[in-house]
């Protein structure tokens, strides 16, 4: 299948700050073209690219104080690479609670709400769960809140159902992960973030959302939690982010997505 994505940024540093990006797609992504205009102040700003273990692309520029700076990213992907499978480091690492995913804090609740249920069951409990009991609403969750936030406000977006049902994951001894993705037919349109799940050595993408088929989705990051896959991370100074504009499409119509199945994010 091919997609065909892109997104636009504009930011204001006050600042002398270092900004890293995330919004290329995945190193997985071997045949694709593409192409990322970082401006500063009008002129084309050098940038440094680092690949992360997971295949994550982060693109690192300098920026001066008083900058205006805006970011044009566009992709085609012609295929999908083979999907991810699973080492025993990865799986310990993706069972340890994090930041955003206090798996800990949630173990008593997804004890005495899922049981003793077998893995493929317990993932499809959490699954519906999730998009059964929180509300998706815009605007409503702070940048700091969590899980447990979460599960307590019963209210968020994408980020927020992605933590609370990977949380919940590994509150039941699953591995699990969060995932940046360019998600074609998502309404509205933006950076969307999914849950991966560790089943018998593959990871398999899991959206509580249900709002885009999961076989278009494009990776972007992957990672412990927002921390590891956020589209834009300044370090030194104040950034004011202004406009975010994202777009997915699919060659050929969107596919089913059968929401009981286990689908591969590749």
């Amino acid at each position: 299948m091919q997609r065909t994505v892109s997104s636009r940024l504009e930011a204001w540093a006050a600042d002398q700050t270092t900004i890293v990006l995330a919004v290329a797609v995945s190193a997985r992504h071997h045949e694709l073209t593409e192409h990322l205009l970082v401006m500063v102040n009008s002129e084309p700003a050098p940038i440094r690219e680092i690949v992360d273990a997971l295949g994550g692309r982060q693109h690192v520029l300098d920026v001066p104080a008083s900058s205006f700076i805006s970011i044009d990213y566009e992709a085609t992907v012609f295929s999908d690479a083979p999907g991810p499978s699973s080492d025993e480091a990865e799986r310990i690492r993706f069972l340890r609670p994090s930041r955003y995913c206090d798996s800990d804090a949630l173990e008593p609740f997804a004890r005495a709400t899922f049981g003793s249920l077998g893995r493929l069951d317990l993932i499809d409990e959490i699954r519906q769960w999730v998009g059964s009991n929180i509300e998706y609403v815009p605007g409503v969750s702070r940048p700091t809140d969590g899980a447990s936030s979460t599960l307590l406000t019963r209210q968020g977006v994408c980020r927020d159902f992605a933590h609370l049902t990977t949380a919940l994951l590994r509150a039941r001894d699953v591995p699990a992960r969060v995932v940046s993705v360019y998600a074609p037919g998502l309404s509205p349109m933006d950076f969307h973030a999914v849950t991966e799940v560790e089943v018998n050595g593959d990871w398999f993408v899991v959206d509580s959302t249900g709002l885009a088929p999961r076989g278009a989705m494009v990776r972007i990051a992957t990672g412990a939690d927002a921390s590891d896959i956020a589209f834009l991370t300044n370090i030194g100074g104040r950034v004011d982010l202004g406009l975010i504009s994202v777009m997915a499409v699919a060659d050929g119509g969107l596919p089913l997505d059968d929401a009981d199945s286990l689908t591969r994010l590749m």
